[in-house]
């Protein structure tokens, strides 16, 4: 897998929540920036707040895939904002489903990779337990999802990915291990 466009939110972007104003780590510390010192050519397509996007987004996703091509694997990490916006997880498993229909057809043969956030932690965020009681439900229907669309799925809840104090976003520490992850994981399944 040599050349990868990742969507996602902030956790894909890179954002810092240390900071004030919404300021990025250091390329050399987000996953993605990581990826790309394995060699690979890297699209990072995180937006901060970004959630799962509808249809009315989708020739605008269509052009962005177009203007990349050729590409080996699309990574798809959403979700989280949509359940802290109060989405349930059946209808963001549907937007989801949505999405992945779309990508399917408009990757020109990428291979497409579904990965479920981390769960959440209780923090600044996360206030009480059933977000994180949502994000394991998302989680495995995620799973499911992946399975009936014949497609990868990886848990990121499995690569010891540490967050900061507000329950949601990467430390530069969580970066590190969700890069190892997805490595191991690309490698197990493609390479």
């Amino acid at each position: 897998m040599k050349r990868l466009l990742c969507l996602g939110d902030s956790n894909t972007y890179g954002y810092d929540p240390r900071s004030y104003l919404g300021s990025r780590y250091p390329k050399d510390l987000r996953w993605t920036g990581l990826l790309e010192q394995g060699g690979r050519t890297v699209f990072n397509f995180g937006q901060n707040g970004l959630t799962i996007p509808g249809e009315y987004t989708f020739p605008a996703l269509r052009q962005l895939l177009r203007e990349k091509l050729p590409l080996d694997l699309v990574t798809v990490m959403l979700g989280s904002n949509d359940l802290l916006l109060g989405a349930s997880v059946p209808d963001t498993a549907a937007r989801m489903e949505a999405l992945l229909r779309f990508l399917l057809q408009a990757a020109d043969g990428a291979a497409l990779l579904l990965i479920a956030p981390p769960l959440m932690e209780l923090g600044e965020w996360v206030p009480n337990e059933s977000y994180i009681r949502a994000s394991e439900k998302l989680r495995d229907a995620y799973r499911d999802l992946a399975q009936k669309l014949a497609i990868p799925f990886a848990d990121a809840g499995e690569w010891g990915v540490e967050l900061c104090y507000d329950g949601v976003h990467f430390s530069p520490a969580g970066h590190r291990a969700f890069a190892q992850g997805l490595e191991a994981f690309l490698a197990e399944l493609y390479e």
